[in-house]
């Protein structure tokens, strides 16, 4: 079967591997039909990312057919056939943080594609409780589930009332699928970009009624839609350490600020600053399970969407040389796509 590995920052290999010959027990034998590309995947690429080691398959936004399903005693509601989104998030199920229900977060997490070998091949084996069957929508939809997971989460995680301002900083997928989770929470959203093609996409597609351009004077924007006030949740989306570490700024009074990208290296704060407006400072990583399904039903519902989003795609003979093309902001990525059929 076609595999794609990333052998080390910078290199591709195309090889032809052993297809798995059976689904294994409590798993599911799948074939792989698109594989999301993501800021963790760009990142590995460029020898950036955090929790991750040479050689991997990498890829964790899958959308997946059921070839087989082995062995099992667990509840489940998936058949042989069935079209799914992967939940890359393989938890242990034992540590407190399971028993608390939080998977996401568990001490012993590893993710496809990052801790261990991912998707970027055309046949493996996966837990069946972590397969999420998909009804009515398209293969790219599917393999997005995944990036508005994270955006889903990290909207729970800050407890939205409605009307309250809410600023996103960053216009990538994660920061578009904050947005949208937002919305639906009924915030006043407002969205914070370097790039005004993005936020001209955010306005105009998504429907985000504020938008600021990073380039000037953020505060000034700021004061132009709130006055003296601040955003009582501020998102940074970024994964960059110098919007994460100013981001602390724009927060209100008693405010909430999340951090949804993870930027390998550390970020200071004026603790002053930081106790004077008594601010919340929350971690978001990855989704659970009830994040999938309210991404899912929230798609099948046209609630939220992913239309045009992705604007690359490729195969995988082509992916080792598209890929570094990908990085330079002069592509215009927004969301690559790999094609395994």
């Amino acid at each position: 079967m076609k595999t794609l590995t990333l052998q080390e920052p910078g290199r591709f290999s195309l090889q032809d591997t052993p297809p798995p010959s059976h689904a294994l027990k409590n798993q599911a034998l799948v074939r792989v039909h698109r594989v999301g590309i993501c800021g963790t995947d760009l990142h590995a690429f460029q020898g950036k990312q955090p929790f991750f080691a040479y050689p991997r398959i990498i890829g964790h936004e899958l959308a997946v057919e059921i070839v087989e399903l082995g062995e099992t005693d667990e509840a489940h509601d998936v058949a042989v056939g069935d079209w799914c989104a992967v939940e890359p998030y393989l938890n242990c199920g034992q540590c407190r943080a399971c028993q608390r229900g939080y998977t996401n977060a568990c001490s012993a997490l590893k993710v496809l594609g990052v801790h261990i070998d991912g998707g970027m091949r055309e046949l493996l084996n996966l837990p069946i409780r972590k397969l999420h069957r998909v009804r009515g929508l398209s293969l790219a939809q599917i393999a997005l589930v995944e990036t508005m997971g994270i955006g889903a989460h990290a909207v729970r995680r800050a407890r939205l009332e409605a009307g309250e301002f809410v600023l996103v900083i960053g216009a990538g997928a994660i920061g578009m699928g904050t947005m949208q989770f937002a919305k639906l929470a009924n915030a006043k959203v407002i969205a914070m970009d370097v790039n005004p093609d993005r936020l001209h996409f955010c306005q105009n597609v998504l429907g985000i009624p504020y938008t600021i351009d990073a380039r000037h004077n953020s505060l000034d924007q700021l004061r132009e839609i709130l006055g003296e006030d601040r955003p009582s949740a501020v998102f940074d989306a970024t994964g960059n350490l110098t919007s994460m570490t100013n981001a602390f700024q724009y927060v209100a009074h008693a405010g909430r600020l999340i951090f949804v990208g993870l930027a390998q290296g550390d970020i200071t704060f004026n603790d002053p600053y930081f106790h004077s407006h008594e601010i919340t400072l929350l971690a978001s990583r990855n989704a659970t399970r009830d994040d999938f399904s309210w991404v899912i039903e929230a798609l099948e519902k046209h609630t939220v969407s992913v239309d045009r989003w992705v604007t690359h795609e490729t195969n995988p003979e082509e992916l080792p040389t598209d890929f570094p093309n990908w990085l330079h902001p002069q592509s215009g990525l927004l969301k690559a796509m790999l094609r395994f059929t």
